[in-house]
């Protein structure tokens, strides 16, 4: 189901997303939550993906970010025996609704809440990450795995975003953020932040809210590449598990670097493995 998958991906992003690109009406984007933005895109990408996934898939249950805005019931299935589809049929909602990117569309299948397989579509670029559990990852069917340097802590580039940290948080990171090369501001949209992290355009991405759909596809694909995701007190990501905070690094050894040089003095963030 792998390039099954893709294709419809991208039919979708077709017929409900990029037409409305740079053409929202007034009306056609609003705030689910505040600073939370919704658009018809969203929904009917939604819709379309929820009901073709359940017909490749028969006997799944569809579990996608909008569902769930309107029943948070909808997440207690991600623990369901059975395949579960995991969709973002939006990711980077916000920098859609202002005219700009990036922003892409992804989908995880989960068996008994362990992500199995996951797709990030790049609207923008037309690349497609895909990573199947113990299978290894995928750029546009190129098999692709991340560099193994360790270089210090000085040398290294990545998202330190502090939109959603707590306050203690963004100022423990916000703090030490200048033992780095390059503090990045973030690219608001996690189905692109995940493919720069093993492609080398920066070395890892710092997060706080780790709600399934944002990050179920990516934390596989990074994985599954050879990187490391993990929360913030060492612990494996899970898409059931909703505590916040997850560094997601190109390797083990930039994982360790960035979490003793920027967060391990934070109290209450000690003790990652």
């Amino acid at each position: 189901m792998i390039d099954e998958v893709g294709a419809l991906m991208r039919a979708v992003a077709q017929t409900a997303i990029l037409p409305l690109y740079q053409r929202l009406a007034a009306g056609d984007a609003e705030e689910k939550a505040p600073g939370d933005v919704v658009t018809v895109a969203d929904r009917r990408s939604e819709q379309l993906l929820a009901a073709e996934l359940a017909s490749l898939l028969p006997g799944s249950t569809v579990v996608g970010e909008e569902g769930v805005a309107a029943d948070a019931a909808l997440l207690e299935r991600l623990a369901d025996p059975g395949p579960v589809w995991l969709v973002d049929p939006l990711d980077g909602t916000a920098n859609f609704a202002a005219g700009q990117g990036p922003f892409a569309v992804m989908v995880a299948l989960l068996v008994n809440g362990i992500t199995r397989t996951g797709w990030i579509l790049d609207l923008i670029t037309d690349q497609l990450a895909v990573a199947d559990a113990g299978a290894g990852a995928y750029l546009d069917g190129r098999r692709i795995t991340a560099d193994q340097d360790a270089p210090p802590l000085s040398a290294l580039r990545g998202n330190v975003r502090s939109r959603y940290l707590p306050p203690e948080v963004r100022a423990a990171v916000d703090r030490w953020a200048g033992l780095l090369g390059e503090a990045l501001p973030g690219t608001g949209c996690a189905g692109r932040e995940y493919p720069d992290v093993i492609t080398g355009v920066q070395d890892f991405a710092l997060f706080w809210r780790t709600l399934p759909w944002d990050h179920a596809a990516g934390v596989l694909f990074t994985n599954e590449a050879g990187g490391v995701a993990r929360g913030l007190d060492g612990r494996p990501y899970l898409p059931t598990d909703p505590r916040p905070g997850l560094l997601v690094a190109r390797n083990e050894a930039v994982w360790r670097e960035v979490y003793d040089g920027l967060l391990a003095r934070q109290p209450g963030l000690s003790g990652a493995a």
